[in-house]
Formats: C-alpha cells, structure tokens, sequence
C-alpha cells in the first residue's frame, strides 16, 4: 500500500488509523483525560488502542480464510499488504517501514478467492514467492494468480455483537421512512432530509424489490458495511483493471454481512447512502477528517454466522524504557457461511 500523498501518513500510520469512535469505544474513560495523549501519541510506544485495531483486523481476516479454505470447492489467499503483514508489533513497523520505501504497490484488496482446483495449480509458484514477500511484487508479475480470481475481497469489522446492537431488526421498508414526519433545528438538515426523501424515493421506484428494502434513520445504531470514501475509487479502479468483482466483507463479533462494490456504489451514486465524516487517529500522532460510508446491514447480505466465538488475550509491549502497555489479542473463532455466499461464489465457478 503506497503512502497517501494527501495524507502524510505512512503505510503503518495508514494501516493503523483509528477513527475517534472506536477510541471512545476502547478508552471510554480516558478518551476525555490528558493520559489518553500518552496512548494516542508515541509512534515508538505502539498504543494499546492500535494494536488491538491490528489484532482486530488479523482476525477477521484470518477467520474468514480458515472458513473459506474449510469449503471443497474455494480457497483464500491473503492478497493486501495488512494481509500478511508480521503480527508481532515490533515486526509489524518494520515491515510497514518497508513496505514503505519499496512503493511497489498501490491499494490492493485483502483477499483473493479462487476455485479449489485453480489454487492447487499455482500453490507451487506461491510458494516460491512466499506469502509475506506477495506486496513487494508488482501485480503484473501476479498474473498467474490475480486472473484465477473469482472475486476480490475488502476486509472490514468492528467490535460490536451484531445482534445486541440497539435498534438491530427495526428496520423500516424505504418508502414508509421517507414519509415520516420531521422537524430540524436548522433549515440546511431538513433540506438534506427532503433530497434524501426524493433520491430514496427515485431509487425505490426502479424495482419491486427496493420497494421492499428496509433501512434506518441517520441516529439509528445496527450493524453497517463500511467503505472508506478515500479507497472507493482505487478499489473501482482496480476491480476495472483487472475486471474480477470486490465484495466488501464486513466481520462483527457474531454475524458477518457482505456487499458487491457494485452495489455499493449504486447506493452511494443513488443518495440512498450518504458520506459520514470521521475523525481518524494515527500512530504518529496527525489526526484527520474523512468521510466513510455506512450501508446498512439490510441493504447488504449475511456472510456468515460465528459458531463459536473468537478468544480475547491479555498481551503486552515493553518500550526501551521498561514501560508496559497492554492490548487485547484476538484469536481463534469458528464461522459458518450462509447460503447466500456460497451461492453467489458457486455462481461465478467457471
């Protein structure tokens, strides 16, 4: 993953953003407090907060290819450069370092998925290249792999049980949210509300079956997919260069729900989903603004439903000064598919 010009960050810094809610999530009580500047600052301590967002992220990751790899018919190879990247924190820089200095790659997605029997003709060259050596090799001389793709994947989660989330299952079909009743303090949000209502209301009117789609008030909290705003166009440029589909797989605590990028991006081209702006913490210590897109989980499909839940470990880094900063570790977990993925992989078997 090259460096964002625009940003100023680097591949470890880019990698290990967090975005301001999760840190409320994770430090709730020390968000508001000046220790918190102690865990969101030094690059060289490595904070507790980011180093569970990685181990987070490796899991999800990791659980969706052992699930994937456990099928007869597919096979996952870690793709991206978060993929593969050293789970040691101490490593992990160095890693993202150089990764850095090589500017080999640009945005790739995290997973590739490939029919059994393709994976089996190219494992021999995958293992001369070695997994951890994958993003340091432009992707034109990855061919022998990228064209045996069925789909590409964008790996996402977040740490909530899916189902417990307040308002999960009260979704509301489109065409009756939009004719509800609001009122605003400021004249700009209830024009924001009625160009919603008409865009909702255009994209309903193309099918029945949107008219049946339900969705959610912007206050609402329930289980969403997740798209960077920043990565939407290096994904649809990819996805367009190399014409295999991304899916958006999105992981939570007990569910898992997933997207094509084409449909993401009829929701987002439609109006019917909206940019958020999040505030985004790094390593080093820059903050910035971007904007993210939050598709509810109904107007995505269910990937799969854990069976049995992953483990949380008490874990610790030691700095050149002794001092201790402790993360949570995650591991472990078993996933069923759904029917639906399953179908739709199946689908594209050639």
């Amino acid at each position: 993953m090259a460096a964002d010009e625009h940003s100023g960050f680097d591949c470890f810094e880019h990698f290990l953003q967090t975005t301001e809610i999760d840190l409320d999530l994770f430090l709730p009580d020390l968000f508001a407090q000046v220790l918190c500047e102690f865990y969101l600052n030094p690059r060289y301590l490595r904070g507790s907060d980011f180093l569970m967002r990685f181990s987070q992220g490796r899991w999800a990751e990791d659980i969706l290819v052992r699930t994937i790899n456990a099928t007869d018919d597919f096979h996952a190879v870690p793709y991206g450069p978060s993929s593969v990247a050293p789970s040691d924190p101490y490593e992990m820089e160095l890693y993202f370092e150089r990764l850095n200095k090589a500017s080999t790659v640009g945005k790739r997605p995290d997973l590739l998925i490939l029919s059994r029997d393709d994976y089996k003709d190219i494992h021999p060259r995958l293992e001369e290249i070695g997994l951890a050596d994958m993003p340091f090799i432009p992707e034109a001389d990855l061919a022998f792999l990228h064209s045996r793709a069925i789909i590409a994947v964008e790996v996402e989660n977040s740490l909530w049980i899916a189902r417990e989330m307040p308002d999960y299952g009260k979704g509301v079909a489109l065409t009756d949210l939009i004719t509800r009743s609001r009122r605003f303090r400021k004249p700009e949000r209830m024009a924001q509300w009625k160009t919603w209502t008409k865009n909702v209301r255009r994209f309903c009117s193309q099918s029945e079956a949107r008219k049946r789609l339900k969705g959610f008030l912007e206050t609402a909290k329930v289980p969403t997919v997740i798209i960077k705003q920043e990565d939407l166009g290096p994904l649809t440029d990819w996805e367009t260069n190399y014409n295999i589909p991304i899916f958006i797989f999105h992981v939570f605590y007990d569910e898992a729900y997933y997207i094509s990028l084409q449909d993401a991006r009829e929701l987002i081209e439609s109006g019917v989903i909206l940019p958020i702006e999040q505030t985004f913490y790094a390593p080093g210590g820059p903050t910035t603004r971007k904007y993210i897109y939050k598709i509810w989980y109904t107007l995505a499909r269910p990937l799969g439903t854990m069976t049995c839940e992953p483990e949380m470990q008490a874990k610790f880094v030691k700095d050149k000064n002794g001092h201790i900063l402790p993360y949570v570790h995650f591991s472990g977990g078993q996933m069923d598919l759904s029917a639906e993925i399953l179908a739709e992989l199946r689908s594209r078997l050639r």
